[in-house]
């Protein structure tokens, strides 16, 4: 099994809580490492699981081994059981381990039943520093669910579009999504579309005839469903009129080429979207990492209404990072010159080009880097803030 990023800090989490709720997209691989973990293991997506744990429970709550509760959203009669059993021995740390997708009902059980209880880690997708250097264009082109292609010989969509299928049919709707399974799917392939874009509720609202509020809604659920980004814009004062609305990626590259049909890298590099696509995956790629490593930070966005812009603006700690995406083998003295000028209007100290060059050229805060670089200069930033 390959060792997943995260691990560390869950055994972390693990150490400072009584429990922790490992949480993250359908089949990115959670139940895999949580069973890495030992102790007890029950699915309560299964009725006899939840039988069983009902029955055990008096011995599991008393015991000195961790209790695994996977897609512990189905189970909310187990959460005020939590509390009783964590409260009765509050210097206990360690004792359950919840997994799940951010459902409303899960978070509602969280914030009501586990506030200050529980820590919350998240697990995305298989991130580059997991398969390597080697693994750039397939991870790339299929995205990074272990069982959707980063991890097989052969590139195959079907997994993605069944995925895509099953959450607007089964998941979402349980999740309380109330649209038919036919507009999800028009919804994101309209998302698909916008990638990378302003998000305009209206527009979408209007051409699925639903209002600019519904859309939104639904968006929410999506974006609770790890599927969608909301990246923020920058909300400083600057002396420039600035995009003011949020831009919107799908979090995987396979999904995203699964909705676009798009089934081989040549195809991929000859798509209009195919900056676009880069954008989003090197921005999914930093934000996982750092995600994964438990650093707290602040992102958004930088564009102005004359066309400077920063596709990322990190704030970690008191240290902001400027960060440009191009898919080029190379950023020109132009590239360089606008991200500084946009960089110095924020006053970021470190200002990055990530593109996919073979040889980063770059001093110690600033230059045209790849995306391993980038991931490992903002992992040792994220350490030092």
């Amino acid at each position: 099994m390959r060792r997943r990023q995260v691990a560390r800090l869950l055994r972390q989490r693990l150490k400072r809580f009584p429990a922790a709720a490992l949480l993250g997209p359908r089949q990115s691989g959670k139940t895999t490492l949580a069973r890495t973990f030992g102790g007890h293991y029950f699915d309560v997506e299964q009725p006899a699981e939840r039988v069983r744990l009902d029955l055990e429970w008096p011995r599991l709550a008393a015991g000195r081994e961790l209790v695994v509760i996977d897609e512990a959203q189905n189970g909310p009669e187990i959460f005020p059981r939590l509390r009783a059993a964590i409260d009765a021995e509050r210097r206990r740390n360690g004792r359950f381990l919840l997994l799940g997708s951010v459902s409303p009902a899960l978070m509602r059980e969280v914030s009501e039943s586990l506030a200050g209880r529980l820590a919350l880690v998240e697990l995305s997708p298989f991130l580059l520093a997991e398969l390597g250097r080697s693994a750039l264009s397939r991870l790339w082109l299929r995205g990074g669910f272990p069982d959707g292609g980063v991890l097989k010989s052969r590139s195959s969509f079907a997994w993605q579009r069944d995925y895509l299928a099953l959450m607007g049919q089964r998941d979402l709707p349980a999740w309380g999504l109330p649209a038919r399974p036919q507009l999800t799917d028009r919804l994101l392939h309209m998302l698909a579309v916008a990638h990378g874009q302003a998000w305009n509720a209206s527009a979408i609202g209007q051409s699925l005839g639903l209002s600019y509020h519904t859309v939104n809604g639904y968006l929410d659920f999506l974006e609770g469903a790890y599927l969608v980004r909301r990246l923020a814009p920058w909300s400083g004062n600057l002396r420039k009129r600035l995009v003011r609305s949020p831009r919107i990626y799908l979090r995987d590259s396979g999904l995203l080429h699964a909705l676009l049909q798009i089934e081989s890298r040549h195809a991929l590099l000859r798509h209009p979207l195919a900056g676009a696509s880069w954008e989003g995956f090197v921005i999914e790629q930093l934000l996982g990492s750092l995600a994964a490593a438990g650093t707290a930070l602040a992102s958004h966005f930088l564009r102005t209404s004359d066309g400077y812009e920063i596709d990322l603006l990190l704030g970690l700690g008191g240290t902001l990072v400027a960060v440009e995406v191009k898919l080029a083998s190379s950023a020109s003295p132009q590239d360089l010159a606008r991200l500084e000028r946009a960089a110095d209007w924020v006053r970021a100290e470190h200002r990055y080009i990530v593109c996919q060059t073979p040889s980063p050229a770059a001093d110690a805060t600033r230059g045209a880097i790849d995306l391993a670089a980038a991931v490992a200069r903002l992992a040792r930033l994220a350490r030092t803030a």
